[in-house]
């Protein structure tokens, strides 16, 4: 749980970094309906969220800023009897007034109001540039002495990059819920008919430990549906010989994790595919040891398609030199996609690559990001022996950057070959044991 006093510190370094005489706003996300008069589940924006804690819709922390000193604001729904019996109880102003350590609290329905009062005066408006064309019309409408407006999203997730204690403590609390998912499917795979009833028992377990919700679409991923990199379909054969890619996490409190693992149907994985499983993990294993403080994340991506694309010629996937083959991007055809990505309160966090100049972030410690190589190697693939066709392996931790260097947040999570096999091979199970 984050304390509300470290929601303020994050709102008190916000508000020092707006220009005088400024205006911030950060909006709740908006409900998505599903279909006709159905909504999908809410969660709440995750600006939002991060500068106030609160996941309620229909409100909006606002920021007053005079020539150095500024004060916060949060609106939030009024308490309204017959919308909380279809919809549940709300906060209201009151009680949030006692939660919140803001400077006041209004009801939503005066935002229009408040917010005329707030511009006069000021020069600057701050607000998140993806917001719906109407709150953007609705904020412009009243800023006739207004001298710019600024993206106040690129501050927030610029400051979302560096990860506090309690935010790591909450993602390793998703890791140690996405552990025994992980270790579950593992262990049931063998008993299981349709790559759905694996993603089933996943999905299970992270309720069952708290994780209300997943972080992502899972991936199950049987056979030559792997080399779909983003297969949610889920609704194939488990077949035996044949290994499965999963990309699962749960999320807990709002904080992500981001785990793939790639198992055999069968207790064993056979030769060819144990050969390009430890190929793919050896590489894995280089590159989270490169990671420290100052290092590039380019230098990771380009030193993991150096070593996978060696490796793809030690295995006769690849044929040439390998300077030759990486000039001409051959190896991109089995490797598309980078390294690995900022992790937090968004699976993808939606934090910063590179500095408004342009130059690139280097790793700070704090930082949380995924390593994630794979190898993708189509069935109808006739360029690559006829051994390895059809397997598509992808190994993903996230890592916590480090003074020191890094720690790998899942490293609990079985990835070994033997560890893995041994997973497999423990106590029978039968098919109802996902409910026991």
């Amino acid at each position: 749980m984050i304390s509300e006093r470290e929601y303020r510190k994050r709102r008190t370094r916000l508000g020092r970094k707006l220009k005088p005489y400024s205006v911030g706003v950060l909006f709740s996300a908006t409900p998505k309906i599903r279909s006709n008069d159905t909504e999908y589940p809410y969660r709440q924006n995750s600006n939002f969220y991060y500068m106030s804690g609160f996941t309620e819709d229909n409100a909006a922390l606002v920021f007053v800023k005079e020539a150095k000193n500024f004060k916060t604001y949060l609106f939030v729904a009024q308490k309204d009897k017959t919308q909380e019996l279809w919809h549940g109880q709300r906060l209201g102003t009151d009680k949030a007034k006692e939660r919140f350590l803001v400077d006041d609290v209004f009801e939503f329905t005066t935002f229009n109001e408040k917010f005329k009062e707030f511009v006069i005066d000021k020069h600057h408006i701050y607000y998140d540039f993806k917001l719906d064309y109407s709150k953007v019309k609705l904020l412009k409408r009243r800023s006739e002495n207004i001298l710019s407006f600024e993206n106040l999203a690129h501050i927030v997730e610029r400051m979302r990059l560096i990860k506090s204690k309690s935010e790591i403590k909450l993602i390793k609390k998703a890791l140690s819920i996405t552990k025994k998912a992980h270790h579950k499917a593992m262990k049931t795979a063998q008993k299981l008919q349709y790559e759905y009833q694996l993603q089933a028992g996943i999905e299970y377990i992270f309720k069952k430990y708290g994780a209300y919700s997943d972080a992502y679409t899972s991936i199950v991923a049987c056979g030559n549906s792997a080399n779909t990199l983003h297969y949610i379909n889920n609704d194939k054969k488990l077949k035996e010989g044949e290994l499965i890619l999963i990309d699962a996490g749960c999320e807990y409190e709002y904080y992500a994790s981001d785990i793939t693992r790639t198992i055999p149907v069968s207790k064993k994985f056979t030769k060819a595919q144990a050969e390009v499983y430890v190929m793919v993990l050896d590489v894995q294993k280089e590159i989270i040891g490169m990671i420290r403080p100052n290092i590039l994340r380019s230098d990771l991506q380009k030193k993991s398609e150096e070593l996978l694309c060696r490796g793809m010629v030690d295995l006769g996937i690849l044929e040439g030199e390998v300077k030759t083959l990486l000039k001409e991007k051959a190896h991109k055809k089995y490797y598309p996609h980078g390294i690995g990505h900022w992790m937090g309160l968004d699976v993808h966090d939606e934090c910063p690559y590179k500095k408004l100049n342009g130059k690139e972030i280097p790793l700070q410690a704090g930082m949380i990001l995924t390593i994630e190589p794979g190898i993708y190697l189509d069935k109808e693939d006739e360029n690559i022996p006829k051994k390895y066709r059809g397997l598509g392996i992808r190994i993903e931790d996230d890592i916590l950057v480090t003074k020191e260097g890094c720690e790998n947040l899942s490293c609990k999570i079985a990835k070994e070959i033997n560890e893995i096999t041994r997973k497999s091979s423990s106590s029978p199970l039968n098919s109802f044991s996902l409910l026991r």
